[in-house]
């Protein structure tokens, strides 16, 4: 039985995603089960929400970006961990800069963030797939968010899983689940963040996953309400265009599979 890594990177995660409209976001999220948290527009307008187990900050820009970002009590003692373990910084803060932040990025782009804590942040006090129960995995009663269901991974596709494997577990990543063959994957945590690395020309950005036992009800309510934003893919599944640009996953089968959740003690199910 696996044990829950205890994370290197940070005290709270969340995905950071960038909005030319934040009001327009915020309201396209509302349908999906999150509330807003907090705003600010210091150092720049940004607005933070979650479902209850997810954390989103949302940054008003007009260029497309995703990260995966770490807020930080001791950044240095942090950023030594990655100087350690031979890794290159994208960006360094200038000794001018107010918001201290350091970006690594993956060997397939994807970003990283590390961020010095503001005051006030937190992580959401909801259940994650991590967290929960496997018996609970089945009950949509048990989900934090009845409209979209669990948040599954952050699913990123990666051109040599191995390479990819190697560089995540240096910060502080363990593999949860591997599948080679024909379509190499594997499930990766570090006890705060899921993300799915996938050898795959499948999609080409990282997406955020969802999963739920009721998944197909789910579906048909929310291809319902943000119709004009939702495409239909030959498996029966759903993919959510935000407006900004995000893709969202919904799997039409029922519950995640293959995926060993360690404090659940026991297999879920997926596919991909």
């Amino acid at each position: 039985m696996h044990n829950i890594p205890v994370p290197i990177l940070g005290d709270v995660t969340a995905l950071t995603m960038t909005s030319s409209d934040l009001q327009k976001s915020l309201e396209y999220y509302t349908h999906l089960g999150f509330s807003e948290v907090m705003r600010m527009d210091f150092p720049f307008p940004w607005i933070q929400i979650t479902d209850g187990a997810l954390l989103i900050m949302l940054r008003q820009d007009p260029n497309p970006y995703i990260a995966l970002t770490y807020y930080i009590k001791d950044l240095e003692h942090t950023v030594k961990i990655i100087d350690d373990a031979g890794l290159i910084f994208a960006e360094k803060p200038k000794p001018t800069d107010i918001l201290k932040k350091y970006l690594i990025h993956s060997p397939d782009q994807t970003n990283i963030s590390l961020v010095l804590i503001p005051e006030g942040f937190t992580k959401p006090k909801g259940p994650t797939m991590l967290t929960m129960q496997a018996s609970d995995y089945s009950d949509p009663e048990k989900y934090v968010n009845k409209i979209c269901g669990m948040f599954g991974e952050l699913a990123i596709p990666v051109k040599d899983l191995e390479i990819s494997t190697t560089f995540w577990s240096k910060l502080g990543f363990q593999t949860m689940f591997t599948s080679s063959g024909h379509y190499p994957w594997s499930i990766l945590s570090d006890g705060l963040a899921v993300i799915g690395l996938h050898q795959t020309n499948h999609f080409s950005k990282p997406t955020i996953t969802f999963f739920a036992a009721d998944m197909e009800d789910k579906i048909a309510q929310l291809h319902s309400s943000v119709r004009d934003h939702s495409r239909a893919q030959n498996s029966g599944n759903i993919v959510l265009m935000t407006p900004e640009q995000q893709e969202i996953k919904y799997p039409s089968h029922e519950v995640p599979s293959i995926v060993f959740f360690p404090n659940s003690g026991a297999i879920a199910h997926r596919s991909c």
